[in-house]
């Protein structure tokens, strides 16, 4: 119970602690709480209410004066009144992994927060905790029990002490860091280190006073290490494994949004990548709906017997459904064929079902053109050489002329065109990374290796009878039989091509029956898709399995 000056009595709810840093100088004493405690629904008109109270102090003196001006070194305090001192057990359910009376463990979900606040004065994890374990009333008036903390959307396991003595045992575990804690999380993009340190302190943000930061002054000591475990086939989120050292507040999401790959659903820590994750629309824009930590292992000694518990616990379902959603990264398919088997007509049939296409031939028209990349990089190698007076883009048949006459210039120009549409291939993929499948008509696919650079998953191909090809095809296309020939002498004969394909549409009826065994094709796809589903979903058990063996 505490006297101000008047000597009436005023009696508290919370006991707030902050050190202040060269950050917060100058700032007002009242605005400096009001800032620091806005998140907990306290506004800076209260604080200056409970300052002029008596209820603040300054390195242990007390300080009646809102507008002190803070040095930047001082151990600040301030207290809360009471409103309410009572707390209302609540009888909802508790997954509790540990019980042997004197310390539980417990699974929190996701959206629960730990203990009461001004911000949250019920439905807390202590008010479930009150009615399952009556006993541990009035061992702390609004935090009994508790020894440590997650943030209300963090999901995992948390320790609890069902008496005094053991939770001032475990206390001071956690104060002398001799209890081990590590997390899941499923970060944005891909770290630069599987393996990695982060020491770096954190402290109250300069600007962003709800927040925290990495701060060059002032800040605490924090040290996390992070290892990746996966990383999906898009590159668009990983997941890492989190130890922490030390147990500053949000520290994991301050760390990681440092070296620039926040949590996957943390708006506070990561708005721009949330924004972005948010814009490439569903299935991926309909999760994460809150930031993906999730406190995976425990470990401590018991305060009792001094036995060592270990504790490992498989992430919820909205962490796994993630993961699994991730794992599904668009089938990125490669379509060959030899010139004139029907390629064209094909890609319009998968197209017309509603699934994305990507033409090389239409990729080097464009770049072709005027101002494109390859138009420019022929043009710096062999200036106007090959340029068309009236439009200024790449004379096609001039080129190609040149190419049949002289093979050094045929390499060069396929050594400037292949990167090219390899590259916008590659951006095609990225742009329907959340599609189940995504189909790249690329002539030259197998002949400039991208089966064996992992450009593509997967590769399905036309197979077309010679007769037809060389007859009815070629003629629609308007190729003379010698410029067949040349485009055949550039590339792998048919029988080595479909020997790379994991399905072959067969060009050699009509187009009705065309469409049926482009159909077939596509049948095996998602069987491919699913028999990687299953091998993912197997892997994500082996995972947590070895985990937990550890």
């Amino acid at each position: 119970m505490h006297k101000n000056e008047s000597n009436s009595e005023i009696d508290f709810t919370e006991i707030w602690e902050r050190e202040a840093h060269y950050s917060d100088r100058n700032t007002r004493l009242d605005k400096f709480w009001g800032t620091e405690l806005e998140n907990e629904g306290v506004s800076r008109g209260k604080a200056k209410d409970w300052i002029k109270a008596g209820l603040a102090e300054v390195d242990g003196v007390q300080c009646t004066k809102p507008n002190y001006k803070i040095i930047g070194t001082e151990k600040l305090t301030l207290k809360g009144e009471l409103e309410d001192n009572s707390l209302i057990p609540e009888d909802k359910p508790l997954d509790i992994i540990f019980n042997d009376g004197r310390v539980v463990v417990i699974n929190k979900p996701a959206g629960l927060t730990t203990h009461p606040a001004p911000s949250c004065p019920t439905e807390t994890l202590v008010h479930r905790l009150i009615h399952h374990f009556p006993e541990i009333i009035g061992m702390n008036e609004w935090r009994p029990g508790i020894v440590h903390r997650l943030d209300k959307f963090t999901s995992g396991l948390i320790a609890v002490a069902l008496n005094e003595h053991d939770r001032l045992a475990l206390s001071a575990s956690f104060a002398e860091r001799e209890v081990s804690k590590t997390y899941l999380a499923i970060v944005h993009g891909v770290p630069d280190k599987d393996f990695a340190d982060i020491n770096m302190p954190i402290g109250r943000h300069p600007i962003h006073k709800t927040k925290m930061a990495v701060v060059l002054k002032g800040g605490r000591e924090a040290r996390s290490s992070y290892e990746v475990l996966w990383t999906d086939p898009s590159k668009r989120a990983s997941l890492i494994k989190v130890k922490i050292f030390t147990g500053r507040t949000h520290q994991i999401r301050v760390h990681m949004a440092h070296i620039g790959h926040p949590l996957v659903g943390d708006q506070v820590y990561g708005p721009q990548h949330h924004a972005k994750w948010v814009a490439k629309g569903k299935p991926l824009s309909k999760l994460a709906s809150r930031q993906m930590l999730h406190a995976y292992s425990l470990s401590f000694n018991h305060p009792e017997t001094d036995e060592r518990l270990n504790f490992k616990l498989t992430p919820p379902d909205d962490f796994i459904t993630l993961l699994k959603e991730l794992s599904k990264s668009v089938q990125r398919v490669g379509l060959i064929g030899m010139p004139c088997c029907g390629k064209s007509t094909v890609l319009k049939i998968i197209k017309d079902q509603g699934i994305p296409v990507f033409s090389a031939d239409k990729s080097v028209a464009n770049t072709y053109n005027k101002d494109g990349a390859g138009w420019e990089m022929i043009r710096q190698r062999f200036g106007n050489q090959f340029t068309e007076t009236e439009t200024g883009n790449i004379d096609k048949k001039k080129i190609f002329a040149a190419m049949c006459k002289d093979s050094d210039i045929r390499r060069e120009i396929m050594n400037i065109v292949h990167p090219i549409v390899q590259h916008e291939a590659n951006e095609f993929f990225q742009e329907n990374a959340n599609k189940p499948i995504a189909v790249a008509e690329v002539p030259l696919l197998l002949e400039a290796g991208w089966h064996t650079q992992q450009q593509v998953d997967v590769v399905i191909g036309i197979k077309c009878p010679a007769e037809k090809r060389t007859g009815e095809l070629r003629e629609k296309r308007h190729l003379d039989t010698e410029t067949l020939a040349i485009f055949d002498s550039w590339q792998w004969d048919e029988k080595s091509k479909m020997d790379c394909c994991a399905a072959i549409i067969n060009n050699d009826s009509s187009i009705e029956e065309l469409k049926a065994s482009t159909e077939k094709a596509l049948s095996v796809l998602i069987k491919i898709r699913e028999t990687k589903a299953d091998k993912f979903n197997a892997f994500l058990e082996a995972l947590f399995k070895q985990e937990e063996d550890q």
